[in-house]
Formats: C-alpha cells, structure tokens, sequence
C-alpha cells in the first residue's frame, strides 16, 4: 500500500470542481497507479473524514507543439471523492 502522500498529488481547483464542494464532492490529482482503495485510505488519513464513494478517470494527455516539433503532454488520473454527511474537508471551504 502506497502511503497517503504519494496516492494524492493536489486538488483540482476549478470552477466545476468547486462546485461540486456544495454537493460534499472533491477532486484531487492523483498518482495514475492508485486504485480507488488507496485513494480512500488517503483521503481519510490526511483530513480525518469518512469517505462515501470515490471515482476516478483519467484524463488524457494532449499534443503540444514548440515550433515544428510536437510533442504530448502525460496522462492524468482524477478522483472525485464523495465524503459522508456531516464530514467536510476545511481546505476547501474557503474557495
């Protein structure tokens, strides 16, 4: 098992992902080997909350160019993590 630090990376801070805060929703960035267990058992350790549902998808990398070379940005994976009524993470709260 991967310890908490290395399954996340950072929130994702987005307009829809803040959003989702109100519906108690939060996305993270998360290491692309994660499994939806892992990321459970992180979330609940780092902020002290129950977790209800996490899930994930991973978002595609995109091509970029510099000049005539082109190149592809990595693959990256996304959690949205549903928590438990009453449970809130005090991170989030401000934004």
């Amino acid at each position: 098992m991967r310890d908490a630090r290395d399954v996340l990376i950072r929130p994702v801070i987005s307009e829809k992902s803040v959003g989702l805060v109100e519906d108690n929703k939060y996305s993270f960035w998360v290491n692309t080997a994660a499994n939806k267990i892992e990321i459970k058992a992180a979330v609940e350790k780092m902020f002290k909350v129950k977790v209800e549902d996490v899930r994930t998808l991973t978002v595609k990398g995109k091509e970029k160019r510099m000049g005539r070379y082109t190149g592809m940005t990595p693959d990256r994976k996304k959690a949205i993590v549903t928590l438990e009524p009453g449970n809130k993470i005090e991170g989030f709260a401000g934004l």
